[in-house]
């Protein structure tokens, strides 16, 4: 044993004595400073006020009592046009009438500077050669330029006997011969010749595709304007045809809610009564507009049939029950609805077209169609004035509508500065290369 090794004198035992006393300083120093810094840090991240002179920390705490920044609201275009417009401009958008004659008279003037309507219609009647329609059209949206919102220039373009088109225009045959294909990709260029062709004469809205399942061999006024008496078929061929429509920037219009393949009176002369029940509706009539609101349907047009085991005192274009509780409820449809012509037989021989404008309003429809009197585009426009100024109607039911129908028109960057286009000779050619792919099926 080592002589130095017990003796507390020793003067390299005190060196080495001295180092670890030093060491156990530093580590117990190192070891309070390492728990003092989650306290200092949290001080500094919730803005504490037990003070520092450090410069850091007052930077900090300069930073953390910064006012928030204000959140940027998102602008909402068609909330800003609605805002923009008057009761009167609000209702005239919720009108879609129809014109007298082949160029623009004085009372069809008078009806969109002074009612300022939403949309017009065309027929037969209304159309001579592609020219002379095509600046008829045009006139209607020049005289409109006056009004805050572009019009709908719409028509009735199915194919086969539902057909607006000059003859220079090549056919179109009906949906049921297309339907014989049983080919969605016929259907789909089917839909986009129909719009090249509305597109001719400057149209922007097509009433098509017909979604009814003709089920009903008697029925008198779908028969062939149907794609058949399955609703699977129907289904297919339908959505295709909208697609086409919508590939070539016209508006397709879904029609005719809730079905009329199985009716056996036809609603331009009177009211037709179909006796099926919510279940039997649901298992084929409904089964196409259930798949284009699916598709997210621009427009629905709702037809004037009585169901009574929905609703025994309104027809469809008319009920609650059937746009507001199936339409707008159960379907869960929030694009623009539109009524059938409100002077067919059907409502004009059962119910006065103020009534009738009151309750569709009501019932959530958005455009009210009336064709072939300028007396009865003012009846409904007066009357649905009156009615907010009253409280039969609040505006913010008004609202609703005319939003859908703005929030659409900006969809489609409608202008009335657009004018008829297209290539009737290569259109023509087109048509006919399809016709013959239809015949070879």
């Amino acid at each position: 044993m080592n002589n130095y090794s017990f003796n507390p004198n020793n003067p390299w035992r005190k060196s080495l004595h001295r180092m670890f006393l030093l060491l156990g300083i530093v580590l117990l120093l190192s070891a309070c400073g390492q728990a003092q810094k989650p306290s200092s840090a949290t001080d500094s991240n919730t803005g504490s006020n037990a003070g520092s002179n450090s410069g850091e920390s007052s930077s900090s705490a300069e930073q953390n009592t910064a006012p928030p920044q204000e959140e940027v609201p998102e602008v909402d275009p068609v909330q800003d046009q609605l805002r923009s417009l008057t009761l009167e401009e609000k209702i005239g958008q919720m009108i879609l009438a129809g014109v007298q004659g082949t160029t623009l008279d004085d009372q069809a003037k008078q009806m969109i500077t002074d009612q300022k309507v939403g949309g017009i219609i065309f027929y037969a009647n209304n159309v001579t050669t592609l020219e002379g329609t095509a600046k008829f059209v045009q006139s209607i949206k020049e005289t409109n330029q006056s009004n805050p919102v572009p019009i709908f220039m719409s028509v009735d373009q199915e194919g086969g006997k539902v057909s607006r088109m000059p003859e220079t225009v090549e056919s179109i045959p009906s949906s049921r011969k297309v339907g014989e294909t049983n080919d969605s990709a016929l259907a789909e260029t089917m839909g986009e010749l129909l719009a090249r062709q509305v597109q001719l004469a400057g149209f922007n809205v097509d009433f098509a595709p017909v979604l009814d399942v003709n089920s009903n061999p008697k029925n008198p006024v779908i028969g062939d304007r149907s794609f058949g008496s399955s609703a699977e078929l129907v289904t297919r061929m339908g959505i295709a045809e909208m697609k086409g429509l919508r590939n070539e920037g016209i508006i397709p219009v879904a029609k005719h809610f809730p079905g009329h393949g199985d009716t056996s009176v036809d609603s331009h002369l009177d009211l037709p009564v179909v006796n099926k029940t919510e279940k039997q509706l649901a298992e084929l009539e409904w089964i196409p507009f259930q798949a284009a609101v699916k598709d997210q349907v621009e427009a629905v047009m709702v037809a004037h049939i009585l169901f009574p085991k929905l609703d025994p005192d309104h027809p469809a274009s008319l009920s609650d029950v059937i746009i507001g509780e199936h339409l707008r409820g159960k379907f869960k449809y929030d694009g623009v609805v539109i009524t059938d012509d409100l002077s067919m037989g059907a409502i004009a021989k059962n119910f006065k077209l103020d009534q009738a404008a009151l309750a569709t309003v009501k019932a959530g429809s958005d455009i009210l169609l009336v064709a072939h009197s300028y007396e009865s585009a003012k009846t409904i426009f007066d009357t649905l004035i009156s009615a907010v100024k009253s409280g039969k109607i609040t505006e913010s039911r008004i609202d609703e509508s005319v939003y859908r129908i703005l929030a659409l028109k900006q969809q489609y960057k409608l202008s009335d500065d657009q004018k008829a286009s297209g290539d009737l000779k290569q259109l023509n050619v087109d048509i006919v290369d399809w016709r013959k792919q239809i015949d070879a099926r």
